[in-house]
C-alpha cells in the first residue's frame, strides 16, 4: 500500500494538466515576444494563464507577474522593494517565515537594513498588536506568511494588513500554501503583493507568480528583454504556465467541496492520533490550513527517535510524510520555526507533518494512523526500572 502525505512539499501535477503542457509544447512552442504568428499564438495562451491565475485570487490579470515558482515570488517581493532605497531602511517578517523570506532578509539585514522578526503564540500564531508596536518611521514592508508550511498555522493577515496599511506602509503575504485551499480575494484582503506556486495546487514544478497589487512600484531582480510588465525579464515558460493557468482554474472549481473533504479527513486524523504517548500537536487546530496535520516527539531522544527517523519508518511502510518543512527535512537541525514557537532543541528536532490532497481516502487516513502508532510502540524508549 502506497500513501502520499506530502502535499505541503508538492502535489502530482493533474492528469488534465500533464495532456494540456504536452499539447502545448507540440503546438505552441512560439516566443510570446515574437510578432509572427507562431509567437503571438504563445502570447495568446499566455495571457489565458494569467486570467485564469489572476481569478483564483480575485485579482486583474496584469497584476499578476509569471516568475519560476514561489521563492522567486517571494524574493521579487522583498528584494523589489528594497532595491529602490539608496540607504537601509526597516522591515518586519514574522519569526515563522519560509526561508524564500528569510534568508534575503538575512541577507539585507548583513547590509544594514533593520528588521524585526516578530514573535509568536506556542500555536505559532502573530499577535496583531505586536506589528503596531513594531512599526517605525522608516518601515517600508511587512510581510507574514499566510499559511506556514511546517505547523499549518494561519496567520490574521487581514489584520496584519490594516494595520500595516494605516500607516502607509506595503504589506506582503506569501499564500503558497493557501491558494487552491482557501478562497482568497485581493479585492477585499488589504495585501500590496501576494506570492503564488504551481506545483502547490497540482500544477508543474517551476513555475509561479506575485501578485503586485496596481501603483505598487517594484525594482525587478533580472536585466533583460524586460517581460512580465519589465518586472522578470526572460522567455516564458509558455507550456508550463499554460498548465498552472489550467491548475488554477480546475481549483477554483473544485475549493468549496475539496477544502470540506479536506478538513473533515485532517480532523479524523488528529482524532486518531489524539492521546497517543509522547505525539503532541503542533500548531493551531483552530485557524490551520484545511490539509495540515502536524506533531512533535515529547520523547524524542535525537538517535533512536526523532522525527527523522519517523519519516524513514514511514517511508518503509509505504508512507510518506515529512519531518518540518521540505527544504530542512535533509539536515538533523532544530527547526526554526518550533524554536520560534518556544519549543527546546530537542522536541524542535522532532516534529513531524502529514498533509492531505485530492488522491487522499478515508482509509489512507486510518491506516497512516495505525501505522504511525505502532512505529512510536516500537520506538518508544524503554523504561527505566528501579533498582531495589
Amino acid at each position: 500500500m502506497q500513501i502520499y502525505l506530502d502535499y505541503s512539499a508538492t502535489t502530482p501535477p493533474r492528469s488534465e494538466v500533464i495532456a494540456l503542457i504536452q499539447q502545448m509544447m507540440v503546438e505552441q512552442w512560439g516566443n510570446p515576444s515574437s510578432l509572427h504568428q507562431w509567437g503571438q499564438r504563445a502570447a495568446t495562451v499566455l495571457e489565458r494563464a494569467r486570467l485564469q491565475v489572476a481569478s483564483l485570487i480575485q485579482a486583474e490579470p496584469e497584476s499578476i507577474v509569471f516568475t519560476a515558482g514561489g521563492t522567486e515570488a517571494d524574493n521579487l517581493a522583498i528584494m523589489g522593494v528594497a532595491r529602490q532605497y539608496t540607504r537601509p531602511q526597516h522591515l518586519i517578517i514574522s519569526s515563522v517565515e519560509h526561508s524564500a523570506i528569510s534568508e534575503p532578509v538575512r541577507w539585507l539585514e548583513q547590509q544594514g537594513w533593520q528588521v524585526t522578526r516578530l514573535p509568536v503564540n506556542p500555536q505559532g500564531r502573530v499577535n496583531p498588536a505586536d506589528l503596531q508596536a513594531a512599526l517605525q518611521a522608516n518601515t517600508v514592508l511587512v510581510s507574514v506568511i499566510y499559511g506556514q508550511s511546517e505547523v499549518g498555522t494561519l496567520q490574521p493577515i487581514e489584520a496584519l494588513a490594516h494595520i500595516t496599511h494605516s500607516q502607509g506602509i506595503l504589506f506582503h503575504t506569501d499564500a503558497v500554501q493557501v491558494a487552491g485551499r482557501l478562497p482568497i480575494n485581493v479585492q477585499q484582503l488589504p495585501v500590496d503583493l501576494l506570492s503564488l506556486s504551481s506545483h502547490k495546487l497540482y500544477g508543474p514544478q517551476g513555475a509561479g507568480a506575485l501578485y503586485v497589487r496596481p501603483g505598487v512600484e517594484l525594482e525587478p531582480l533580472l536585466g533583460g528583454g524586460g517581460q512580465e510588465f519589465r518586472l522578470r525579464s526572460g522567455t516564458q515558460a509558455v507550456p508550463t504556465l499554460a498548465g498552472f493557468g489550467l491548475a488554477a482554474e480546475l481549483a477554483i472549481a473544485e475549493l468549496e467541496t475539496e477544502t470540506l473533504r479536506l478538513m473533515q479527513l485532517r480532523d479524523r486524523l488528529f482524532d486518531q492520533l489524539a492521546g497517543v504517548p509522547g505525539l503532541i500537536p503542533t500548531g493551531d487546530r483552530l485557524h490551520r490550513l484545511p490539509h495540515h496535520v502536524s506533531f512533535y516527539l515529547d520523547n524524542a531522544d535525537g538517535d533512536r527517535l526523532s522525527g527523522k527517523t519517523i519519516v524513514r519508518q514511514m517511508n518503509l511502510a509505504g508512507i510518506g510524510i515529512s519531518s518540518g518543512s521540505a527544504c530542512n527535512s535533509g539536515k538533523l537541525v532544530p527547526s526554526p520555526v518550533l524554536q520560534a514557537m518556544g519549543y527546546g532543541d530537542r522536541a524542535a528536532k522532532s516534529g513531524i507533518r502529514m498533509t492531505l490532497g485530492r488522491q487522499t481516502t478515508e482509509a489512507d487516513v486510518d491506516w497512516t494512523a495505525m501505522v504511525l502508532r505502532q512505529i512510536l510502540e516500537r520506538l518508544a524508549p524503554e523504561p527505566v526500572l528501579s533498582s531495589r
